[in-house]
């Protein structure tokens, strides 16, 4: 009797417990049936050329079985000769004003010839494409409609993490699907998208759902679905939303000039590592180092120089690297701003005029041969840039070639053959032999910055020399 009673008093606090967390939970139900009426399932047709059969790609499907064994399959085969075929995507957006002003990603409507909007009512309009913005992944569009349900718009800035968020949209087409979770971060830096501080949840995400609406529980939308990160092609637990203080500024740049202007400083930037902080004097890492400075650039012009750390822009704290090109690209084209940079050890402020981001530049390569210089000491093997490196390079004077690296310094702080050194302990380099005589005196157990020219992009490493046992 006594053990039957102990496991019906495990049994009723468990079920007391999970009764409590039940009730503290949020309920999405009110949420769903006041903004379905706004969510809006895109398909669009991409137009396909003929494309001879010995030029198809080989499209994969389901479990690695080719995709055209698939249409063999379910369609019959259709010859030799293919005709051209329409091509279909699917997702999702929302209603931004009643006189059908529409909002969702770039990539959902990306190379349209057709963009088909069908509301809940199943009701289908075929929709204009007024601006599409591929930096941010925002596109605007527009339906000949009036008097359309819209969403109430949140402030993106003012999101914490753990926070309940909402998703609704259109998963493998299957149309109004709402799944809920938290916010798991802030301000992510993609690789892709460096100039977007994605809002990162744990909301399950599918193919179908980019460009639908992210809900906080006040029933606002605070981002739009864009991506996730997987490994399968499915959701895997990470997902990002564009937050909506930046998707409003496309909006607005969109209507005002029909198209999206940004920020530009022109400088190449690298995170700060806790060696690398050590050997620039900083007592922990922080700020976005410069790795290069872009010629005829906004940043030469207010006198940046590689090996500056960006602590602050436009009154702005610049924690991380990731958190610089987001607070530029925002910036006011033309105005004029101060920044504070950690240069010699010591902070300094300057003022830079920010331009507009221009397109993508030119890559870069390294090959060649000189006359080799060995340093015992790093490990390394150097020379003097010749005529074409400096042209592939753009480099105008100065540094040298990384011909080899045996085990030791150079390999362990992460120097690579065909890098080319620009600097090393902060003093330019400016031949073979001055890099030699540099590293004869660079002092024993200390992390030493040195900065090297990989492909179109430039870094700083930190370099140590073990002290003898």
């Amino acid at each position: 009797m006594k053990i039957y009673n102990k496991i019906m008093s495990i049994v009723i606090l468990v079920w007391f417990s999970m009764a409590v967390q039940a009730a503290n939970l949020p309920d999405f139900t009110q949420l769903v049936a006041e903004n379905s009426d706004a969510i809006v399932n895109i398909s669009t047709t991409i137009k396909a050329k003929k494309q001879p059969a010995s030029q198809r790609p080989n499209m994969q499907g389901p479990e690695g079985i080719p995709f055209d064994d698939l249409l063999k399959h379910f369609f019959g085969d259709r010859g030799q000769n293919p005709q051209p075929r329409k091509g279909h995507s699917l997702g999702s957006g929302f209603v931004l004003s009643s006189d059908g002003y529409i909002l969702t990603n770039h990539h959902v409507i990306k190379d349209a010839d057709e963009v088909i909007v069908r509301f809940n009512d199943r009701t289908e309009l075929e929709a204009t494409i007024l601006g599409s913005d591929e930096r941010s992944d925002v596109a605007l569009l527009k339906v000949d409609a009036s008097g359309l349900k819209t969403v109430k718009l949140g402030d993106s800035t003012k999101l914490e993490v753990g926070e309940w968020v909402l998703a609704i949209g259109s998963p493998f087409g299957f149309d109004y699907s709402a799944t809920a979770g938290i916010i798991s971060a802030l301000g992510r830096s993609l690789p892709s998208d460096s100039y977007v501080p994605f809002i990162q949840t744990d909301v399950a995400i599918n193919p179908g759902n980019s460009g639908g609406p992210l809900f906080n529980l006040k029933g606002e939308v605070i981002g739009i679905n864009s991506q996730i990160y997987s490994r399968t092609g499915g959701f895997m637990g990470v997902s990002f939303a564009i937050p909506m203080d930046v998707a409003m500024e496309v909006v607005e740049q969109i209507k005002s000039q029909g198209h999206v202007s940004r920020g530009w400083l022109g400088v190449v930037i690298q995170d700060v590592t806790r060696e690398l902080a050590e050997s620039f004097g900083l007592k922990k890492p922080q700020g976005a180092l410069i790795a290069k400075v872009v010629k005829d650039s906004p940043a030469k012009r207010a006198g940046l120089l590689a090996g500056d750390i960006v602590l602050s822009f436009n009154g702005k704290d610049v924690s991380r690297s990731s958190d610089l090109p987001p607070i530029v690209g925002r910036t006011k084209i033309g105005v004029t701003v101060s920044m504070q940079i950690m240069r010699d050890h010591k902070r300094k402020t300057l003022r830079v005029e920010v331009e507009q981001l221009p397109e993508d530049g030119r890559q870069i390569s390294s090959n060649g041969k000189n006359l080799n210089l060995s340093d015992n000491r790093l490990a390394i093997e150097v020379a003097d840039l010749d005529k074409q490196q400096r042209e592939q390079y753009g480099i105008e004077k100065g540094g040298v070639i990384v011909v080899e690296t045996q085990k030791g310094p150079a390999s362990i702080a992460g120097i690579r053959s065909g890098d080319a050194i620009l600097s090393l302990n902060n003093q330019k380099i400016t031949s073979a032999k001055q890099f030699l005589e540099l590293a004869k005196v660079l002092p024993k157990d200390k992390a030493i910055p040195i900065l090297v020219q990989r492909g179109n992009g430039a870094l700083f490493l930190a370099l140590r020399i073990e002290a003898d046992d």
